[in-house]
């Protein structure tokens, strides 16, 4: 790897936010090793974790990471004792777990490179909502793990960043009971995340936590 050269490593890189951050990133000359569960270089089920630590492992066999962005995600929105078992952990594996496991392996290399972290929240993770505690509670911790590791690596000369997103238009409502309202202002798109984060990352300063909300609060309730 020459040193001017960039890699960065995307989860959720093959549909919404984690897509387009790809997107954008290529556009800027950054080598791209996607995550997920398939359409990547990397395919793999988050929940997966022997896998997950060998497919890292290899790939930091041969390159350092520039930036690691944790971008997979999941939702679920109902009463709490409606949920199985099952579907709580994938939650918490996918939205938390996976997250925190990637940057510990990843974190040397980083370091070698005083690159950058950036993982994407939700703006659940600001506020408290009815049916919401399940999906909070995993979005709240990453925000509060992505501050404390700011704290703990600003001396290694790595970034880490928090981003806030606000209800944004993707497949990630294809299976929820609600979705974005047609008014364009009332969602945001994920090419507009992606280039927020192009700017973070080509920023001098360190954005440690930014929520990036839509002008107007709508959603349209599906109808079964």
């Amino acid at each position: 790897m020459k040193k001017d050269d960039k890699t960065a490593l995307i989860t959720g890189a093959s549909s919404g936010i984690g897509k387009a951050i790809c997107d954008e990133l290529q556009q800027s000359g950054y080598t791209i090793y996607g995550i997920s569960r398939r359409d990547t270089e990397i395919s793999c089920d988050l929940q997966d974790t022997t896998l997950l630590e060998r497919k890292i492992k290899d790939l930091l066999k041969k390159t350092d990471i520039d930036i690691l962005i944790n971008c997979a995600g999941l939702g679920i929105f109902k009463p709490h004792e409606e949920m199985s078992l099952k579907k709580i952990e994938e939650l918490i594996d996918v939205n938390l777990k996976a997250p925190i496991l990637i940057t510990n392996l990843c974190l040397r290399s980083l370091k070698n490179r005083k690159g950058q972290i950036i993982n994407i929240s939700s703006i659940e993770a600001t506020r408290y909502s009815k049916f919401s505690a399940l999906y909070s509670a995993t979005k709240s911790g990453l925000r509060a793990f992505s501050l404390c590791l700011f704290e703990e690596l600003r001396k290694s000369g790595v970034r880490v960043t928090n981003i806030n997103p606000d209800i944004t238009k993707t497949a990630f409502f294809d299976n929820l009971r609600f979705k974005p309202a047609d008014d364009k202002q009332s969602y945001m798109e994920p090419k507009e995340i992606a280039k927020e984060v192009l700017h973070i990352i080509n920023s001098p300063f360190v954005t440690t936590d930014i929520t990036l909300r839509a002008q107007k609060f709508a959603i349209d309730k599906k109808v079964y």
